[in-house]
C-alpha cells in the first residue's frame, strides 16, 4: 500500500501527533523533500520549546544536507524571528512548531527565501509526494558531497529589526503584564523589551512544551483568564498574550477586558498608514469587523477584503503591495517584516500607541470598536452545502441585502453582516455575525443559526 500523509501535510504546513504519527525519520525525509523542491543552496532552520522539536530540526537539517544544502540553525526561536531570518538572510525556512496544539503534536511550517509562504499551491503539495515516494521506496542516497550544519545567533538581530519599525523610546513609562503560556515569547520578550520604559510583569516565561498552565492559544477565552486577573491586580497598563509560537499576539485593558483582533488591526491600520504619508493598501479579512476598512478610509488608505487564511493574505500582500494586513485570529502582517506575520510587531504597535497619550488603552481602543460581534460559532452539519443553500434561499432577493461568495457565503444589510463558511477539514459550518447594536446582532445571529441548525 502507497504510503499516505495526508492526515498530517495540511493546508499551509505539517502537523500531527509524535511519534504516532510522524518521526525523525519522516522529518529527515522532509528536509530533504524541502531541499529538492526549493533547488536551494542554504536553508535556515529553526524550533519552539516542545520536547520533540530539537531532534525533528536536526533530523530535517541532516535530510536536507544529505542533498547537498548547507544549514544554518537558528535553535530556539519564535515563528516570526524564523521569518526574520528567512527575510534577512534571504534564505529558504523551516520552523518546527505546532503553535498553540496540546504537547504531543509537533509540525514544520515552511517558507521560502524572503518569508514567501509554503502551502498547497507553492510546493507543499510536491514536498508530500516525494515524502510518501521515499518512504515506499526508501531514502535516497546522500550526495557525494553534502552540505554543512552550522549554528547561529539571530535573537538580538531580530528585536533591533523590530525596534527598528516601530519608535518607543519617547513614550511614557508603561507597567505591562505578559503571558507566554510557557512559549516562545518567554524567550523572545525580555530581549524585545530591553531597554524601553516598560516595567514587565511576566507570566508563565519558562519554556515548557507541555503546557502546565494552560493551552497557549489565546483565541480560546479559558486560557485569557489567569492575563484578565492580572492586569487589575498588578495596576498594569494593559496586558498581552501570545500563542505556543509567539506568531499571534492578543490584547487585554487596564480592566483585564479582551480588545478584539479587529480594533487591533484597525489601531495598527492608522499607524502604520501615518508612516506612510496616509497612503497605502490595508488588507483584512472578510470576517473582521466593519470597523476595520472605515478606519482605512478615513485615513487615507485602501481596504483590501480577501478568504479567511493566511496564504490568501499574504498572497494579496503581494499582490497590492500592501503594508499591512490583519485577520480576526490574530495574525499581522507587514510590508517591512516580508509580508510574515509578527504578533510582536503588531505588540510594539500598541505599546506606542498607549504610550504616546495619556488615557487608558479602554478609551484608546473605544474608536476602533464600533460593532458588536458575535464571534465565531461552529455548528455540526450532515450537509454543508445544503446548509449553505438554504441561507442563500432564505435571503436572496430580499430588499436592501446583498450576497457574496468570497469565502463561504456573507449575507450583508446597511448595519449588520454574517458569513457562514464551511471547514476544509471536518463537517462543520462556522458562523461570524457583525451588527450596529446587540439587539440585533443577537437577531441575525439567531436566524442564521436556526437555518443552519434545521
Amino acid at each position: 500500500m502507497a504510503a499516505d500523509l495526508s492526515q498530517i501535510v495540511k493546508a499551509y504546513d505539517v502537523r500531527g501527533v509524535v511519534p504516532d504519527q510522524w518521526d525523525e525519520s519522516l522529518a529527515g525525509l522532509f528536509g530533504a523533500a524541502f531541499a529538492e523542491v526549493t533547488g536551494a543552496s542554504a536553508i535556515v532552520v529553526g524550533h519552539d520549546m516542545r520536547p520533540s522539536s530539537p531532534a525533528l530540526s536536526r533530523a530535517f537539517g541532516r535530510g536536507a544536507a544529505d542533498r547537498g544544502v548547507d544549514v544554518t540553525e537558528i535553535g530556539l526561536c519564535s515563528t516570526d524571528q524564523l521569518y526574520y531570518a528567512s527575510g534577512a538572510l534571504d534564505l529558504p525556512g523551516a520552523m518546527f512548531t505546532a503553535s498553540h496544539n496540546p504537547a504531543q503534536y509537533n509540525g514544520i511550517k515552511m517558507c521560502r527565501a524572503g518569508a514567501a509562504p509554503v502551502g498547497q499551491d507553492t510546493g507543499l503539495a510536491q514536498i508530500r509526494e516525494l515524502a510518501e515516494q521515499w518512504l515506499d521506496s526508501g531514502a535516497p542516497e546522500p550526495v557525494a558531497q553534502p552540505g554543512t550544519l552550522s549554528s547561529r545567533e539571530t535573537l538580538e538581530d531580530y528585536a533591533a529589526h523590530l525596534r527598528s519599525l516601530v519608535d518607543l523610546t519617547s513614550i511614557r513609562p508603561l507597567k505591562v503584564v505578559v503571558d507566554a503560556g510557557n512559549g516562545m515569547g518567554g524567550h523572545t520578550v525580555p530581549t524585545v523589551f530591553a531597554g524601553l520604559p516598560l516595567t514587565l510583569v511576566p507570566m508563565y516565561f519558562e519554556l515548557d512544551g507541555t503546557f502546565p498552565n494552560h493551552e497557549a492559544n489565546p483565541l480560546d477565552p479559558a486560557n485569557l483568564v489567569d492575563l484578565q486577573k492580572r492586569v487589575p491586580a498588578e495596576g498594569a497598563d494593559l496586558g498581552i498574550a501570545f500563542d505556543g509560537d509567539a506568531d499571534r499576539c492578543f490584547v487585554v485593558d487596564e480592566n483585564g477586558d479582551p480588545v478584539s483582533p479587529s480594533a487591533i488591526t484597525a489601531l495598527v491600520a492608522r499607524r502604520e498608514l501615518a508612516r506612510n504619508g496616509g497612503k497605502g493598501v490595508i488588507i483584512h479579512n472578510l470576517i473582521t469587523s466593519r470597523t476595520v476598512p472605515e478606519v482605512v478610509k478615513e485615513h487615507g488608505g485602501s481596504p483590501a477584503r480577501t478568504r479567511v487564511g493566511h496564504s490568501f493574505i499574504k498572497a494579496e500582500m503581494a499582490r497590492t503591495g500592501a503594508i499591512f494586513g490583519g485577520e480576526h485570529s490574530a495574525h499581522y502582517y507587514f510590508k517591512d517584516f516580508w509580508n510574515a506575520d509578527t504578533g510582536m510587531l503588531a505588540a510594539l504597535h500598541v505599546l506606542a500607541a498607549l504610550g504616546g497619550q495619556q488615557g487608558p488603552l479602554s478609551s484608546l481602543v473605544s474608536q476602533y470598536d464600533r460593532y458588536t460581534g458575535s464571534g465565531e460559532i461552529n455548528s455540526t452539519v450532515a450537509d454543508q452545502a445544503a446548509r449553505l443553500a438554504a441561507i442563500r434561499s432564505a435571503y436572496e432577493g430580499r430588499a436592501g441585502i446583498t450576497l457574496d461568495d468570497l469565502d463561504g457565503l456573507t449575507v450583508a444589510a446597511a448595519d449588520w453582516w454574517f458569513n457562514v463558511r464551511p471547514s476544509n477539514t471536518e463537517p462543520l459550518l462556522r458562523l461570524n455575525a457583525e451588527a450596529k447594536d446587540e439587539a440585533t446582532m443577537t437577531k441575525i445571529r439567531d436566524e442564521a443559526l436556526a437555518i443552519i441548525r434545521a
